[in-house]
């Protein structure tokens, strides 16, 4: 692929642009496609922050990003980086720099694994789980 070329997944007409599915890696994307619940564009940054790595922004794919998600047509970017130190760090920049773009921007949902049972699931997992809850019912 040239420098900017879109992949048949997000190639002109072939899916909604409104939002843009942003992971660390092709790995992370392949894990998501398999899921079959996203169908929309989907954008990988080929790496998360780490300054005491080296890793600083202009050694991932942000500026791609930005020039992506400013298209005109992208109006949410859904991060899904990972839910590490580095991970989070990347997304809270990342996500800073969007929204002062006037962009929607999400982060993917954590907490208690579906079929977990709570008595396994250690507690900063379950304080997050309980943190990010959501109402049941017609709302859903």
């Amino acid at each position: 692929r040239t420098q900017g070329a879109l992949c048949a997944l997000c190639q002109p007409g072939s899916r909604d642009g409104a939002q843009l599915f942003c992971v660390d890696t092709p790995v992370d994307l392949l894990l998501v496609l398999q899921t079959q619940a996203y169908s929309r564009l989907y954008f990988w940054l080929m790496g998360r922050l780490s300054p005491r790595d080296g890793i600083v922004p202009k050694e991932i794919r942000l500026e791609q990003l930005l020039k992506r998600a400013t298209d005109g047509v992208v109006r949410e970017v859904i991060l899904a980086t990972n839910f590490t130190n580095e991970g989070e760090a990347t997304a809270h920049y990342v996500g800073e720099l969007l929204a002062a773009r006037e962009l929607r921007v999400t982060r993917l949902a954590r907490g208690v694994p579906v079929g977990a049972e709570l008595e396994y699931v250690d507690a900063g997992t379950l304080a997050q789980a309980l943190r990010e809850r959501r109402k049941m019912g017609s709302e859903l």
